[in-house]
């Protein structure tokens, strides 16, 4: 029996391993350390270290503390170690777009800048400058956003690219400081805007106009690749033996799809959290003149599927609301938002999550309030109208994405999953399903930690496939189906096309 498993005999005599991973999943907000056990068909996740991601402002800089995150990694791995469970593998999985430069001797480059440093728009013009958009989006099928790793390199200093011997994610950055190991795993790398997924290989073209030294994007690797054993010291650090580090899926929307409880087709997906992530997932890229037009984006999800998405603004803006009101001594926690907003009257103000005065950190209510005068609307004042006025905007967003998703595919939608931090949220849920009149499954919360271990387990052989996997998900977590009612989001869709010309 292998030293990173556990076996027992069932009631049937038959011969049952147990296996353990461990899942680092890193987000804008907060990141967690998660034991995964494998036992029997069903996945247990264990929640082992919890702890906040502060981005820290510099003046007008905003970036990670990735040493302190790198910290709470290693603080979480020695409580699984305290465990003294058999633990198989570890893998790191973050948010997409950032990225950390390493120098020569493998020493962290700061600052890792945060994607919402207001650089990026200037980079993003820098870029356009001197590439048309069609040629970008028909190198990567990539919808254009201010954050793209691609436009924030290029408001990169010269200098400070000229020291970096390797660019990695923040996710393949972390599994290079735990195995020594520098790869950029596929899911990650196709969010750069710096992949050409037709090529299936870095786009010389964009890699040229950015004039970035060659070496520096290192070599690209499917998901489920293991890179090798933890680091010595790392492991003498941890208490850790015998672990091996797998480039699992390193982006999170990615192990989140990966970890769905899904069947079949004509089902579409929405990772709900800071940013919602809506689309669905094909065999094959889709970048044409509708799909640039529409600025969806063609993300590679695990065993070189495609993700055809969109990304929009998301629980973002109610998450700085929240932060703007605790600094005026209104400190509201979620729960309490939410029942304020379902105790406001329905459709009085709609906003445009996306228009870019909400991407930037700031006096988010306010924000709020000018775009409600500007479109001469019912301007909210209070928490409760606040937030419901940007709860019901976002699910009428979705049904326009959805909109979209079906006419770029010919698809009919028939079931839509939603997972992610932002199922917490009942009322944006039944928003939803109201909004979208499609039944709507919500769960597990902990997708995305489930994808990084099942593609664990597929990595080390011990599951054989993503089907098998996406069975564990169903046999091992309840999800909730929420069936659409109420005519009235008909009538208020109708208005936001009205409204913001988006027909």
């Amino acid at each position: 029996m292998s030293s990173s498993s556990r076996g027992r005999r069932n009631g049937s005599g038959n011969f049952v391993m147990t296996t353990y991973y461990i899942a680092c999943d890193l987000g804008a907000e907060s990141g967690r350390v998660i034991l995964g056990t494998l036992n029997n068909g069903k996945l247990l996740l264990s929640d082992l270290h919890r702890f906040n991601n502060e981005s820290v402002k510099d003046k007008d800089s905003l970036y990670w503390d990735i040493p302190q995150l790198f910290q709470e990694v290693l603080i979480g791995l020695r409580k699984v170690a305290e465990r003294e469970d058999p633990v198989a593998s570890v893998s790191c999985d973050s948010w997409g777009v950032d990225y950390m430069l390493f120098g020569a001797d493998g020493s962290l480059i700061p600052p890792t800048y945060h994607y919402r440093d207001p650089r990026s728009r200037a980079g993003m013009k820098e870029v356009l400058a001197k590439v048309p958009w069609e040629t970008i989006y028909a190198e990567t099928g990539i919808q254009k956003m201010p954050i793209n790793t691609l436009f924030q390199l290029g408001a990169e200093k010269s200098k400070r690219i000229g020291k970096a011997h390797q660019l990695l994610s923040v996710a393949d950055g972390f599994n290079y400081l735990l195995s020594g190991v520098a790869k950029f795993e596929i899911t990650m790398a196709s969010t750069t805007q710096l992949y050409n997924p037709i090529a299936k290989n870095w786009s010389d073209k964009l890699i040229q106009t950015l004039r970035l030294p060659p070496k520096l994007l290192p070599q690209v690797v499917p998901s489920g690749t293991v890179l090798g054993p933890l680091r010595s010291d790392i492991a003498q650090q941890t208490n850790l033996e015998d672990v091996q580090v797998v480039a699992s899926c390193s982006h999170d929307t990615a192990a989140a799809v990966a970890g769905l409880p899904a069947a079949g087709q004509n089902w579409a997906f929405l990772s709900s959290g800071t940013w919602s992530l809506m689309g669905v997932e094909l065999p094959e890229p889709i970048i044409n003149d509708a799909s640039r037009e529409l600025n969806f984006t063609n993300e590679i999800g695990y065993g070189n599927s495609v993700r055809l998405l969109k990304n929009i603004a998301g629980l973002w803006i109610v998450q700085e609301c929240r932060r703007y009101w605790a600094e005026k001594e209104q400190d509201l926690d979620y729960e309490v938002m939410t029942h304020l907003a379902a105790s406001s009257p329905p459709f009085e103000s709609l906003i445009n999550p996306d228009d870019p005065r909400f991407l930037e950190p700031g006096d988010m209510p306010a924000k709020i309030q000018a775009f409600c005068k500007e479109t001469r609307q019912t301007v909210p004042r209070k928490p409760g109208p606040t937030v419901r006025c940007v709860l019901e905007s976002l699910a009428l967003l979705y049904r326009k994405t959805l909109r979209d998703v079906e006419k770029i595919t010919g698809r009919k939608i028939e079931r839509l999953h939603i997972v992610g931090g932002g199922t917490r949220n009942s009322l944006l849920n039944h928003f939803t399903a109201n909004a979208l009149q499609i039944p709507v499954d919500i769960g597990p919360t902990e997708a995305t930690a489930a994808g990084n271990v099942l593609v664990q387990a597929m990595a080390l052989g011990h599951v054989p496939s993503l089907e098998q996997a996406r069975k564990i998900v169903r046999d091992s977590f309840s999800t909730e189906i929420i069936q659409p009612h109420a005519a009235a989001w008909n009538s208020a869709y109708e208005r936001l096309e009205k409204l913001f010309g988006i027909a």
